[in-house]
């Protein structure tokens, strides 16, 4: 693609450069993303992508943002019950990781200061303190559920969901237990694994508030 003189607009704005971002990290990876390849992509001068976005860091943020409001959008008719917010909200992060596995892993360590993410949390948070749950556990909240959705979905993203893992092998006489729970997770990366999970998250948190 011919590229633009520096300076012209190119009808640029940060929407359209986030979204060819994650457009070029989900075809190439983030190994192989930068600003000189972005700008070919769009057909500009990378000086013109430095006008909308200041720097690589800012450009990644937003190619983050821009995913987070995938989820924004599924969880958006959520109701007042704290834990139907949760799931919704976790089911959005779940849609997004297998959507964008190559940006996930930049969504995990860039997200958390995002307005998107914000707005997320202080949706669920509210609910949980107009449900009279302890101001510590609503705290908690949000960092006992990510940080299951982001090692978990960290661990399968990449596989097909809904498609069965193969049962490991294990040496019944040198581990026996271990050998014999073995082919009980045979639902690895399902989204029935992934309620189960999610459950019993749910549950433990729920479990604190009673306790709290």
């Amino acid at each position: 693609m011919a590229r633009r003189a520096r300076g012209t607009s190119a009808g640029l704005d940060r929407h359209r450069i986030a979204t060819a971002a994650v457009a070029l990290v989900d075809r190439d990876g983030l190994e192989r993303f930068g600003v000189r390849r972005l700008a070919d992509e769009l057909g500009v001068d990378p000086m013109s992508i430095y006008h909308h976005v200041k720097g690589k860091a800012a450009l990644l943020d937003a190619a983050s943002e821009a995913v987070l409001h995938e989820v924004e959008i599924g969880a958006a008719e959520a109701s007042d019950d704290w834990a139907e917010i949760a799931r919704r909200t976790a089911h959005g992060y779940r849609a997004v990781a297998y959507r964008h596995p190559r940006v996930f892993p930049l969504v995990v360590v860039r997200a958390r200061t995002s307005p998107v993410t914000v707005a997320a949390v202080e949706r669920l948070v509210t609910a949980m303190r107009a449900a009279g749950l302890p101001d510590r556990v609503v705290a908690d909240t949000p960092v006992v559920l990510f940080g299951f959705l982001n090692g978990h979905l960290l661990a399968r993203t990449g596989e097909e969901p809904e498609v069965p893992a193969p049962v490991p092998e294990f040496d019944a006489a040198a581990h026996p237990t271990t050998a014999a729970l073995a082919p009980l997770p045979s639902d690895v990366g399902s989204v029935a694994e992934f309620d189960r999970l999610l459950d019993t998250v749910l549950a433990g948190i729920r479990v604190s508030a009673a306790s709290g």
